[in-house]
């Protein structure tokens, strides 16, 4: 192999400048392969048309489910909600041939490899509590009086868990055991929307938002299943970081107005191994 492994996230290509920026994504060889990181869109149907224009021009499409494509909209004609939903999205991956969490890991052998890209669905539990706070309860209640609310609350419903945190807890629980495999064959590059540790929530411009992105039950992964990178998205602020010696790629697109600010050109695909 002698393409790359590439990465981007959060598309939101419910906004038609977005759109448009997924219909000019090419690769640069046929062995390229592509990351998508979650946050695709908010409709059934434009997930399924994204994912469908980027698999049939890359060799290999690796998908994760974003809070957004969990979201059920009034508007969107598929109703599905909670697990119902990812199942419904998981289905339509695999009838586009795309991978999904729920699928074996593949392995890349291109620059950078041999690894097992693992795409994860792990979602977020409320433990990454704001300064000065000290239980799930009081991190809540600051963040509902400092005006901090997740769309989550209202459009990603859980069913059939108790709520997002219980299913979050279920996923971390369903995933370990394949990490610990995986990780037992070969080093691993670690695919979640929502980032693994907490320090990438650290320059959040309102810290309470921290609570609706990820769960500390995971802060151990990248190293404990042999990370050679981690890539996610959610927080739409694109950066290359590193944490205990595991790099971590931060590789959303973002919304129009967020993008245009920068000085670089958007949805630039990132290279996750060399």
């Amino acid at each position: 192999m002698t393409g790359r492994l590439l990465a981007i996230s959060d598309l939101h290509v419910g906004y038609a400048e977005n759109r448009a920026l997924v219909e000019a994504m090419h690769p640069t060889h046929d062995d390229d392969w592509l990351i998508v990181a979650g946050d695709v869109a908010e409709r059934y149907a434009d997930v399924m048309w994204a994912l469908t224009t980027l698999r049939d021009r890359f060799a290999k499409v690796i998908w994760v489910p974003g809070n957004h494509e969990l979201w059920t909209m009034p508007n969107d004609p598929e109703q599905a909600r909670g697990q119902a939903r990812y199942d419904l999205l998981v289905a339509g991956c695999r009838e586009l041939g795309v991978v999904t969490p729920e699928d074996p890991y593949p392995r890349w052998d291109g620059p950078g490899g041999p690894v097992l890209v693992a795409p994860l669905f792990v979602l977020y539990d409320y433990s990454f509590w704001p300064a000065g706070t000290t239980s799930t309860e009081e991190a809540l209640a600051k963040a509902h009086a400092a005006g901090v609310v997740g769309t989550d609350e209202a459009l990603l419903h859980p069913d059939p868990f108790d709520g997002r945190a219980d299913w979050c807890r279920a996923r971390v629980a369903l995933t370990e055991p394949r990490l610990r495999a995986a990780a037992e064959e070969l080093p691993t590059v670690l695919v979640n929307h929502f980032p693994l540790v907490r320090q990438p929530t650290d320059v959040l411009w309102y810290p309470e938002f921290a609570l609706w992105c990820g769960t500390t039950l995971t802060a151990e992964w990248p190293v404990r299943y042999r990370a050679a990178a981690v890539v996610y998205g959610h927080l739409h602020i694109p950066r290359t970081t590193e944490y205990d010696g595991v790099r971590h790629e931060e590789v959303s697109v973002g919304y129009p107005r967020e993008w245009r600010k920068r000085s670089t050109p958007p949805a630039q695909l990132r290279q996750v191994l060399k």
